[in-house]
């Protein structure tokens, strides 16, 4: 199982945002990534005992600026990262791939302060253990 709070880790590691959550964005600093759990729609998995993944949907909230273009850059920088990431291990699950929900991070326009935002959602297709 992969718990949100290893997902902000590993985004974390792409060094882009000066802050990481995972539900609420305390304080709504600017340059912050906010990890949520997307239900948007159901992925399609494998039925059963024998299935060999599950899947973890994914909705990343960049709440950057009150710059449009520098928010936009943040937000395609982490969508550039993410589109070029494969197979590897995080939490000591090991992650077959990731699906971008997407063609790039939608504009969700900004928080009552002026703070401009985007979003990715992607899915996380790991081991079942």
């Amino acid at each position: 199982m992969l718990f949100l709070s290893e997902v902000r880790d590993w985004l974390k590691s792409f060094g882009l945002a000066e802050n990481y959550y995972i539900g609420k964005l305390d304080n709504k600093k600017e340059k912050s990534i906010g990890v949520y759990q997307n239900n948007a729609r159901p992925p399609t998995i494998a039925l059963g005992k024998e299935s060999s993944y599950d899947v973890k949907q994914i909705s990343v909230l960049v709440h950057w600026n009150k710059n449009a273009r520098e928010t936009e850059k943040a937000a395609y920088e982490l969508y550039k990262r993410l589109r070029a990431v494969f197979s590897f291990d995080l939490g000591g699950t090991h992650i077959y791939f990731i699906a971008l929900n997407h063609a790039e991070p939608i504009d969700v326009g900004t928080d009552d302060s002026g703070v401009y935002e985007r979003v990715i959602e992607f899915n996380l297709y790991y081991e079942r253990k």
